[in-house]
């Protein structure tokens, strides 16, 4: 799979909240970093965020643009769910770095505080 496919299949699977499937799209020393939150280091930890600490529920990715460069591929678009049992809508951009096939740094920005 291509570095774009791979983001693109992220976005699927976090939606489907598959998280083994998920999880195997990362280097095992993965870093994740979102605004205000300390970052998320490693793939044990970035499947316990997803299965436990994720604050956003039942909710989907809209993908309006992914572009790649070099190791990089960034995306943008707007996520639709739930956050603390309220309905959350608002627009994200995130980066990710590879290491071969897989993501080993993830950056994730939104017009929101907290996700």
């Amino acid at each position: 799979m291509d570095r774009e496919a791979t983001v693109r299949r992220y976005y699927e699977l976090v939606d489907e909240s598959a998280y083994d499937d998920l999880v195997a799209l990362f280097a095992e020393d993965v870093r994740y970093e979102r605004p205000g939150r300390a970052a998320i280091e490693g793939r044990e930890a970035l499947r316990e965020f997803y299965e436990e600490g994720r604050p956003l529920e039942d909710g989907s990715h809209e993908l309006e643009s992914v572009v790649t460069d070099g190791d990089t591929v960034a995306a943008r678009g707007r996520f639709t769910g739930r956050q603390d049992g309220a309905s959350v809508a608002f627009a994200w951009a995130d980066f990710h770095e590879f290491d071969g096939d897989r993501i080993a740094r993830r950056y994730t920005f939104t017009d929101r505080d907290e996700v």
